[in-house]
């Protein structure tokens, strides 16, 4: 209160001004406060809050209306404050005993200081609230209104509640004495648990939550004094004597006076339990008497209602505390007493539920589920199924984890007992003389359902027992049987769902679906919980498309089912949005497009589309009732399905439930009628979230796709208004709604919800703008954001105001980004500074005038930041200015200046378009040497930068603001080394070398954090001018040693400061290794650079094995962030250090030409099975694609030495990939088939993951043979479909993609042919169909490479997938005429076609010297009469039809004479070619797989004719029939042949293209040989007289 003393001290105050004196005054007349107090507010308000100028607040003082107001601001700013002292007390407590927070020590500290004086400072504060008089206009002015006594009471009682909570927090961890507890008693009772208060008359509606709230913590406080665990623990161990309450007589005289009030109840229920335990036969009658006045007040009821609120609004702790505090008192309460006496089940089971919210207590409860609240589990197990509500509340209650999903998932599954209601006895059962055990005479189907549906059959045999005093449901006669029957709740439950899509349109719904509902809950609950469950579900599951279907579409649909149901759907489209989406979308549920969807005009319209049942029911059940359970389960399901990133066409199929959301849903849901407080915010918030979602997906090509559709609705329609209209809300009204709430903190509140909506809307509007298409006229949506209307109404300064946001920082961050997004894209011309900045940097006008360095510097930053924010208007009049450059320059051409006056060297680079008086001073720079100097001048300041002798320097950060412009300088000029003068090789090399130095000294000296950052800037560097400069850094000093140290130096720094720096230090040692290779001093380096990179791939596998872990764990993708300026990284990146680490292992065991080295690493760390784990658990889970990609290329180096391969296979490398590999391409998240999809050439995917993993089973077959073909088996075994149907893909496929697959593939089973027995042995059916399908791959190749017009049409047409573009030029050309841009289209599409003939061509070859190895040996079977035919089936059959693009037409004789010819045919083409004498690689590369393919064809042919011609089951006719075309086809080619060995002929390639396949005929060497003298065409010749005989 004000005081004589406090105002003279204010008078006598010097340093306050008169005017803030005279308005403290004011403010102490309004709160009651002393002068020198209300002083010190207004200067705290002044500094932390006000948001104006001085000046402003010399006018508001002198101003009475607007001081008024800002009185008003100062009494709300010191309530808030109030209130937070409060918070931070209740912060201590809630902290101060939990480990893991990281200031719990100094918690508990300040605890054990505010202990001493805590409970009876805040006892008597409480006391004097509740007794306070209201103030009036009388005692406080005239600006104390109705209005401000009403919001003095709101603070009153909010702080009432406030100190309440912190007791019952306080009692929580310390014991209450028992005259506490009796002053706590009298205090509660006299002020009726905050009922009686003095101001009682001023108590409105609005108050009443927190009028509610005060009881709810009286009473609390209470249960906890009286210490109920303890009592339990001392009736445990029989000595309730020792509790502190055996005798308190005058506490239980207080207490028989309870009763009138329900916050009575619980401590009403704790006492009669305490006399009942400590007294049990001297106070029997008042037991009675006291537990009946409990019941009579609804005990349970109030704990429930009391748990919800507190739960719902409250401290996370607090609430918790209380479930705990609650859990207690309830477990020993029916322990001790009959359940029968303790009222209805169904209050027991309610209260149970809200209690079992709490963390922990699930698993507290199945530790131990036969005592306390167990004893309800087992009550409701006796109704059941007969109820199935009370056990499925209370077990849906008992899921917290994934340990508990078990329990409950087990309990239901093995039911013993069960239980039926019969009005009387039926007729096939016989009972015992006094009716109390039945026995069943016959089986019984459980459910009426039709044949051949699931169901439940009790046996004959069954014994029932008849319950003695249960009770049937209201309005039932009868009694209730226990069968002795095992069975599977879960199949019941099935049936159960299965019964009400039965009636589901009689009478019976209702009844049903009041059965239902709970099953559905629980399986929401199970799958959200855990998902391995869902399998054993899905019968269950599978059923409920078909429930939505059919509740959707009745005349009154039970909403509260239709929202379980599309509960149950959002679990199971978290892990399988494909399969949910492709089942959802038959049932009629949601929105559809009735035509096909072709345009965004027509989208956007709405033509053709349906609301769906969905639509229906918003439109005619829940708006009309106010009520929005299925809108809100409807955002989330369609939500969760846009983040499953489906493809492409389920995505196009959502497009009329996101039209339903914005053009009906988004600029109309505030508007609706709304029953419950807060439904309003919870829906508009899930709509941004919707949309959000939508614009974090990637871009797709097609169009219209969901991202435009909501880029172009919100950029043009109503639906941007919206949500311009929602960050219009502004930050007053949230601090308002924010205010209102009850509760001491939280965050799931209105409030929070509200800031989350307005954070949703800021990211939506920022990320529209960021993606929509560019215009030249602004779209309505800009045009809102950015018109300017009356003070009131400017929507920038309302945006602005965020800043002043205290709550969640990302907030205030969201509005700023949009705010320079926003100045960026509408910004204005600067005009007024450009004179006075230009004379400054006049060096003409030094000599009149000093210009400060710092003056000098603001003046270059100002003309930074113009060409930063493109104002081009400006910058053209710059470069008109004479001298303008020169001037800009002149600091860089003196003696060694501050580094503060030549900060801004970055000016330099970031002019575009270069004047010619720029272009001189660059010379200039470059002909002063002014290169040199700055680079040993830079070198030296980060030396010296980072010893620490930063005598001289301004600071640390302008030392790095020049080092920033240097690096800038020296990566412009890699670009622009003409125009930078940059050329001369040596001063490149000097450059790089001080660079190096550099960076040397920031990584090595010191490992501060200012080094660290200095080094990651230089390592960047450094990687570019490695780049850029490769041919002069190849003679440069070897390169690998300085990097490996500096790598070995960064290992062991802190991981998140040198993250990024690992990364690129990698980049730099592979651009090395591959620039420079080993030699010298870096083959010395080798054995440790190799120790190290593999000691950080083996921490980064393993720490990437943990990640992933926690990732499927928590069973959902990482939540998009809304922020809109930096892109969110994730774990797995193609510039993360694992991944880097790994490309760099795979050169270093590439240049350890041996693999000694590389062997003795495997021997000291266990490096491989930790990239194997990893690589297991990426496969399986289908994540981390580039660490699986680098891996595979890791493991691919290391196969190709034997010993590399050996320890490969010998690590497990098949466990790890056979079966994993599986999830790689049969079954993606999604639920959709995996195709053949190709991004780019070297794109990472999925489907390359596959192929390296062929090339991996392929290199280590071909290099560990024998010891490794059971593991090759077992991969053909696992893998053979998709090898099959990639087999049969290039003929009914068409695509690309097939073509690199079918390469790979063949290229292992030629390897694995090389083992034919064993294959026979193990997996003979898979070999006969693999034989088939390489037959008609022959075929397929064959006819592909002969009919151009059908490849050209394979390449376009049919795969979309174009042709692949020709090589771009680097430099800008003139536009060429119509015949020359023909020309070159008909070039690329000449080389293109090439290209996929060449491998056509590949695949071809190995096909055919796979099928070699299932032919017998030509020499064998021509010389060896006696030869087991058997051994070798007839792989092609005897005909001469020329080969079809068709699987009808199988593959013969003909095929392999068309091979021959065609490859004849190219052969001739390529020859009447006018190439140069010296052939490109490409045309002999094709020249030479072209004569492989023919040798191997013509050996194919010849083993299979003999083998035919001397198989006796071939008839006599077609034996000669074969022998007269095989003799003219074969003769005709000898000829042509003949022909074209006279011009020379190509070499097969022996080792090159392919390996060298078949040693039976002899290779052809390099050089042509005479005509005649081929070996393989001795061999026809040979053949053609042996058939001719």
């Amino acid at each position: 209160m004000c005081s004589t003393s406090a105002a003279d001290k204010l008078k006598a105050d010097k340093d306050t001004p008169q005017a803030l004196k005279d308005f403290g005054l004011r403010i102490s007349k309004l709160l009651g406060l002393d002068e020198q107090q209300s002083v010190q507010i207004l200067q705290c308000y002044l500094q932390e809050d006000y948001r104006a100028t001085r000046n402003t607040l010399k006018a508001v003082l002198q101003d009475e209306r607007q001081s008024q107001a800002l009185l008003l601001k100062i009494a709300d700013y010191y309530y808030e404050e109030r209130l937070c002292v409060l918070r931070c007390v209740l912060h201590l407590l809630t902290y101060f005993q939990d480990e893991r927070h990281p200031y719990s020590a100094e918690y508990s500290n300040c605890v054990s200081k505010l202990e001493k004086d805590l409970v009876s400072t805040y006892r008597q504060q409480f006391e004097s609230l509740s007794k306070s008089e209201a103030p009036t206009w009388e005692t406080h002015g005239n600006l104390m209104t109705e209005r401000q006594v009403s919001h003095w009471f709101v603070q009153c009682l909010k702080e009432q509640a406030l100190l309440l909570e912190i007791l019952f927090l306080y009692y929580a961890y310390f014991e209450m004495p028992p005259n506490e507890l009796s002053t706590f008693t009298r205090l509660f009772k006299e002020q009726g648990f905050g009922q009686r208060q003095t101001n009682r008359h001023l108590v409105d509606k609005s108050m009443d939550v927190l009028v509610e709230r005060i009881g709810y913590f009286s009473s609390l406080i209470l249960v906890e004094g009286m210490d109920i665990d303890f009592l339990h623990k001392c009736a445990l161990e029989d000595r309730t004597e020792q509790h502190q309450f055996y005798d308190q007589q005058d506490i239980c005289k207080m207490l028989l006076t309870f009763g009138d009030i329900s916050h009575h109840g619980p401590v009403l229920l704790a006492w009669v339990l305490l006399r009942h335990t400590l007294r049990p036969e001297e106070v029997s009658s008042v037991i009675r008497r006291l537990g009946h006045t409990t019941l009579q007040l609804g005990v349970f009821q109030y704990l429930t209602n009391m748990l919800q609120a507190l739960g719902s609004t409250g401290n996370n702790c607090t609430a918790s505390t209380a479930r705990m505090c609650i859990y207690g008192l309830m477990s020993f309460v029916i322990t001790s007493f009959e359940e029968d006496t303790l009222g209805s089940q169904q209050h027991l089971i309610n209260a149970a539920c809200e209690v079992l919210a709490a963390p922990s207590l699930a698993e507290l409860f199945w530790e131990s589920p036969n005592m306390g609240l167990g004893v309800i589990l087992d009550s409701a197990v006796g109704v059941f199924p007969y109820k199935t509500g009370p056990l499925l509340q209370l077990l849906t209650a008992l899921l917290s984890d994934k340990s508990t999903a078990k329990k409950v998932y087990t309990f239901l599954d093995k039911m013993s007992f069960y239980t039926e209601a019969y009005k009387h006895k039926p007729n096939d059962v016989i009972s015992r003389e006094d009716g109390t055990l039945w026995r069943r005479q016959a089986p019984k189907l459980l459910y009426p359902l039709g044949v051949g549906q699931t169901n439940l059959r009790m046996p004959q045999g069954c014994f029932g027992l008849v319950c003695e005093g249960k009770q049937l449901s209201v309005g039932e006669q009868g009694f209730l049987v226990r069968w002795e029957y095992s069975y599977s709740s879960w199949t019941l439950f099935t049936c159960e769902i299965e019964m009400l899509l039965h009636v589901v349109s009689t009478a019976d719904v209702l009844a049903h679906c009041e059965r239902v509902k709970p099953i559905l809950d629980l399986v929401h609950k199970i799958i959200s919980t855990d998902w391995t469950v869902s399998d054993c579900l899905l019968p269950l599951t599978s059923r409920i498309y078909m429930l939505l279907q059919r509740l959707t579409s009745v005349i009154n649909p039970p909403v509260d089912v239709i929202t379980s149901c599309v509960n149950c759907l959002i679990a199971l489209a978290a892990r399988q949005p494909g399969k949910v989406w492709s089942s959802l979308h038959h049932t009629g549920f949601l929105p559809f497009a009735a035509t096909p969807l072709t345009n965004m005009a027509q989208t956007i319209s709405a033509e053709g589309m349906k609301a769906g049942n969905y639509g229906n029911l918003l439109v005619l059940i829940e708006q009309p009732r106010g009520e929005y359970s299925v809108t809100i389960a409807f955002l989330r399901l369609v939500t969760t399905l846009v983040k499953g990133q489906l493809g492409s066409t389920q995505s196009r199929g959502l497009i009329p439930c996101v039209l339903l959301v914005l053009k009906e849903m988004l600029p109309t849901y505030h508007k609706w009628r709304y029953n419950t407080y807060g439904v309003r915010e919870r829906i508009g918030c899930l709509i941004l979230e919707l949309v959000h979602a939508i614009l974090n997906l990637s871009q797709d090509g097609d169009a219209p796709s969901l991202q435009s559709l909501c880029i172009y609705s919100l950029a043009n329609t109503e639906a941007g208004q919206a949500v311009v209209n929602i960050m219009g809300v502004g930050v007053d009204t949230i601090n308002m709604v924010l205010a209102a709430q009850p509760s001491s903190g939280g965050s799931e509140g209105p409030g929070q919800v509200l800031i989350q909506t307005v954070k949703l809307a800021f990211s939506v509007t920022n990320n529209v703008i960021r993606l929509k298409p560019q215009s030249d006229t602004a779209s309505p949506l800009e045009q809102a954001l950015t018109q300017h209307g009356g003070h009131s109404n400017n929507l920038i300064a309302v945006l602005a105001k965020y800043i002043y946001h205290k709550h969640d920082p990302a907030l205030p961050r969201l509005a700023i980004q949009l705010l320079k997004r926003l100045a960026t894209e509408f910004s204005l011309g600067e005009w007024s500074c450009l004179s006075v900045v230009l004379e400054l940097l006049d060096s003409k006008q030094q000599g009149k005038y000093w210009c400060p360095p710092l003056l000098h510097r603001a003046a270059l930053a100002f003309l930074h930041a113009l060409w930063q924010d493109r104002r081009d208007s400006a910058l053209s009049v710059l470069r008109t200015k004479e001298k303008f450059w020169e001037n800009l320059t002149t600091p860089l051409f003196g003696n060694l200046p501050p580094p503060s006056e030549t900060t801004e060297v970055c000016v330099l680079k970031e002019v575009g378009v270069l004047d010619p008086c720029l272009k001189a001073a660059l010379e200039s720079f470059s002909s002063k040497r002014r290169y040199e100097f700055w680079s040993d001048y830079v070198r030296d300041l980060v030396c010296v930068a980072c010893d620490g002798e930063e005598e001289g320097l301004r600071s640390l950060s302008e030392s790095q603001m020049l080092i920033s412009a240097w690096r800038t300088l020296l990566i412009l000029s890699t670009s622009h080394s003409e125009v930078m003068h940059l050329k001369d090789d040596s001063v490149r090399q000097k450059l790089f070398m001080d660079v190096l130095e550099g960076t040397k000294a920031a990584l090595l000296m010191s490992q501060s954090v200012f080094c660290l950052r200095l080094g990651s800037m230089m390592v960047t560097l450094l990687l570019i001018l490695l780049k850029q400069w490769k041919s002069v850094l190849v003679s440069a000093p070897a390169l690998l040693p300085p990097l490996s140290l500096m790598m070995e130096s960064v290992l062991h720094a802190e991981q998140q400061l040198t993250d990024r720096t690992k990364a690129k230090l990698l980049s730099a040692l592979i651009l090395a290794l591959q620039n420079q290779g080993l030699n010298g001093q870096s083959i010395t380096q080798l054995p440790q650079l190799l120790l190290c990179v593999c000691e950080m791939v083996q921490d980064e596998a393993l720490a990437l094995i943990d990640s992933t872990r926690h990732t499927i764990q928590r069973g959902d993708v990482q939540e998009d962030s809304m922020e809109t300026d930096s892109p969110h990284f994730q774990k797995d990146q193609q510039d993360s250090v694992c991944v880097l680490a790994l490309h760099l292992s795979k050169e270093l065991c590439r240049a350890d030409e041996d693999g000694e080295q590389w062997l003795q690493v495997v021997r000291k760390l266990p490096v491989l099975p930790s990239v194997l784990s990893a690589l297991e658990l990426s496969l399986r889970s289908k994540q981390n694609l580039y660490f699986t990609e680098a891996a595979l290329h890791l493991l691919l180096t290391l196969a190709r030495t034997p010993q590399g391969a050996a320890a490969v296979a010998g690590a497990g490398v098949i466990q790890s990939i056979c079966l994993p590999l599986l999830s790689v391409y049969e079954g993606p998240s999604n639920g959709a088939t995996q195709a053949f999809v190709r991004k780019s050439q070297d794109a990472p995917s999925w489907p390359g993951v596959y192929r390296l993993s062929l090339s991996l089973m392929e290199s280590l077959l071909k290099t560990v043979r024998y010891n490794f073909i059971n593991e090759a088996l077992d991969f053909v075994g696992v893998h053979q479909e998709r090898i099959l149907q990639c087999l049969n893909a290039v003929r009914t496929v068409q695509s690309l993609a097939c073509l690199d697959e079918a390469d790979h593939t063949v290229g292992f089973l030629l390897q694995l042919s090389n083992f034919c027995k064993e294959w026979q042995f193990h997996l003979p059916q898979l070999l006969r169909d693999v034989q088939v399908n390489l037959c008609y791959l022959c075929q397929t190749c064959t006819y592909l490479l002969h009919s151009k017009k059908m490849l050209h049409h394979y390449l376009q047409a049919k795969n979309g997938e174009g042709l692949p573009p020709g090589p771009h030029p680097q430099h800008v050309i003139q536009p060429a005429s119509k015949e020359r841009v023909e020309g070159e289209r008909e070039e690329a599409e000449s080389k293109a076609l090439q290209a996929v003939q060449c491998s056509l061509l590949k695949i071809l070859s190995k096909t055919l010297a796979t099928l070699q190895h299932f032919t017998p040996d030509c020499c064998q079977i021509l010389l060896d009469q006696s030869m087991d035919l058997a051994e070798y089936r007839t792989l092609f059959v005897l005909s001469f039809t020329t080969p079809a693009f068709d699987s009808d037409v199988a593959p013969s004789f003909g095929t392999l004479m068309a091979t021959i010819n065609v490859a004849l045919s190219m052969l001739g083409e390529i020859e009447k070619r006018k190439e140069p004498v010296a052939v490109s690689e490409d045309t002999q590369a094709l020249k030479s797989l072209l004569m492989f393919s023919m040798e191997n064809c013509f050996y194919v042919l010849i083993s299979q004719a003999v083998r035919c011609l001397k198989d006796p089951s071939v008839l006599p006719r077609d034996k000669q029939r074969l022998k007269q075309e095989l003799s003219s086809e074969l003769s005709t080619l000898l000829s042509t042949l003949f022909r074209f060995f006279r011009r020379g002929s190509p070499s097969s390639p022996a080792s090159g293209l392919l390996p060298s396949l078949q040693p039976k005929p002899p290779t052809p060497g390099s050089k042509a040989t005479p005509e005649g003298q081929e070996p393989f065409i001795q061999l026809v010749q040979a053949f053609v007289r042996h058939v001719q005989r």
